[in-house]
């Protein structure tokens, strides 16, 4: 049957759009505006900022909030819009198209002056929704303010330049000249640093130049990558998990169930900072429409942030015997000083020579190179290793989860490209041990904790510990070493799927 009467919200269909500058649905939105204290919207002298207006949605779902808190102090409907579009609401646009986007979503009107224009009392076209034309500040080929590669945005006149004027300013105080009760929005979240080769998170620099502005809440949707990793984003972490203002987190892990048909790398999250408050975070985590928590959390209680709140008893048990790190017998990434990419070996044996692992469109294979062209690391080409893919599973977009990719033991000698990290021991036996630990499910539940994306680099082994690899290790063994509950196995066991190693296990030659 034809549905004659269904009337979508352009703005939801906007937000279906896959794209760096995510739009934000209007459900969402609502979601995020709930956070806030009700009384805001019956505040007339209240001031609300987008500094990220993209479609207005955010400014127009507050709109509606004001109309039917205000509507008892200022009863004359048209009066009651003339002051919240000009004296409550305020936007900065991301790009001139954007700026029309908004206008036309908020009041109705491309210009805020129109013929058309809900509100009565604006004298020019940009309104409160301002947009201004930037430059970047470039030095030693990179933006200033925002990271951004000179090579690709330092474009002719008529093309984007996609440098936003919220953090393009070393004072946005001065954009509006007044101060602000609430900021709001969902910022850009990268941008191409280096030629576009690499991505940088941008949505930082939002959050940093916000606070500047001291508003009494601060409410934002980003990338959850923070929590864990991030180019760039290490003083960015710190920052965050060292904020008492941090009140609420509502994290979602697969962010296409927020942002319909769009992956953001590690799920999305939005947080409200509150300037009076000082204390332990509330946190939510959102799957499958299971709500995990809230929980209250002591955000600095770790170097990342544990998004599920059940691992926590089991992390601190494992913590709280103080082993050594398993890392302290990781390779780090090109030990050997070659890429992936590498290809200055043989396809054929010589007296002499190593095997070289190497990974090449998406298949294992070993090469051969000449001991004298390996000037890196040469103290450790006699070691027994056991070599694991950088790239493992999409980062707990599926659960049960493998976390990691197969493990594969490589005899002494033996070298490898960057394809591969590798942990190192004396002895073949030594080798088929840490294998099996390697392959146990709480072995992959713990650097499940740190890895919120497909790269599982040596950081995300930090929390494994050393065990004895002179014995074979099982999850049976390692569940009553830790001394876990039955429902802190069942936990590990419904997370972590059983790794499938019926090939590229076991000796490599």
């Amino acid at each position: 049957m034809i549905q004659t009467n269904y009337n979508p919200d352009v703005l939801s269909c906007l937000a279906n759009l896959s794209n760096d500058e995510v739009f934000t649905p209007p459900s969402l939105v609502n979601e995020i505006l709930d956070l806030l204290p009700t009384e805001l919207w019956s505040n007339p002298n209240a001031k609300f900022l987008d500094p990220v207006s993209k479609s207005g949605v955010f400014l127009r779902e507050m709109a509606k909030r004001l109309m039917k808190g205000l509507e008892t102090q200022i009863p004359v409907k048209q009066e009651r819009i003339n002051h919240i579009f000009s004296q409550q609401l305020y936007g900065i646009a991301i790009t001139d198209l954007t700026a029309l986007l908004s206008r036309r979503s908020v009041y109705c009107s491309k210009t805020a002056n129109g013929k058309y224009s809900i509100c009565e009392t604006f004298n020019d076209e940009p309104g409160n929704i301002r947009y201004q034309r930037m430059k970047h500040t470039w030095q030693n080929g990179k933006c200033t303010y925002c990271g951004a590669s000179q090579e690709v945005y330092d474009r002719e006149d008529a093309l984007e330049t996609y440098a936003y004027n919220f953090i393009h300013t070393d004072q946005p105080e001065k954009i509006f000249n007044m101060k602000f009760d609430v900021i709001v929005g969902n910022p850009p979240y990268q941008l191409g640093s280096d030629g576009g080769t690499r991505d940088v998170p941008i949505y930082n620099k939002f959050i940093e130049q916000a606070k500047k502005l001291n508003p009494k809440y601060l409410t934002m949707i980003i990338p959850s990558r923070w929590m864990a990793s991030g180019l760039g984003l290490n003083d960015f972490r710190k920052t965050m998990l060292a904020d008492k203002q941090i009140k609420k987190i509502v994290d979602f892990p697969v962010s296409s169930e927020i942002f319909n048909g769009v992956e953001v790398k590690g799920g999305i999250c939005y947080f409200l900072w509150e300037r009076e408050y000082n204390g332990e975070c509330e946190i939510t985590s959102i799957r499958n429409n299971e709500i995990i928590g809230s929980t209250i959390r002591n955000l600095s209680e770790f170097d990342i942030l544990v998004r599920d709140s059940r691992a926590l008893p089991i992390l601190r048990k494992v913590l709280s015997k103080k082993e050594q790190s398993i890392i302290n017998i990781l390779s780090v990434d090109k030990e050997f000083g070659w890429t992936s990419n590498f290809n200055d070996f043989s396809n054929k044996k010589k007296d002499g020579d190593i095997p070289l692992h190497f990974i090449k469109k998406g298949k294992r294979d070993i090469g051969w190179i000449s001991r004298d062209k390996i000037t890196k690391s040469t103290h450790l080409i006699e070691t027994w290793k056991v070599l694991v893919p950088k790239a493992g599973s999409d980062g707990g977009q599926k659960i049960p989860d493998s976390v990691l990719g197969k493990p594969l033991v490589a005899s002494s000698p033996s070298v490898c490209t960057q394809s591969f990290l590798f942990f190192f021991v004396k002895s073949h036996n030594e080798a088929l041990n840490l294998n099996t630990y390697y392959q146990t499910k709480f072995f992959r539940f713990l650097v499940s904790l740190r890895k919120f994306t497909q790269d599982a680099t040596r950081s995300t082994y930090t929390w494994v510990p050393q065990q004895n690899y002179l014995e074979p290790w099982t999850d049976e063994k390692l569940y009553r070493k830790y001394d876990l509950t039955d429902d802190e196995i069942a936990f590990i066991e419904s997370m972590i799927r059983p790794m499938d190693v019926s090939q590229n296990s076991g000796d490599d030659e």
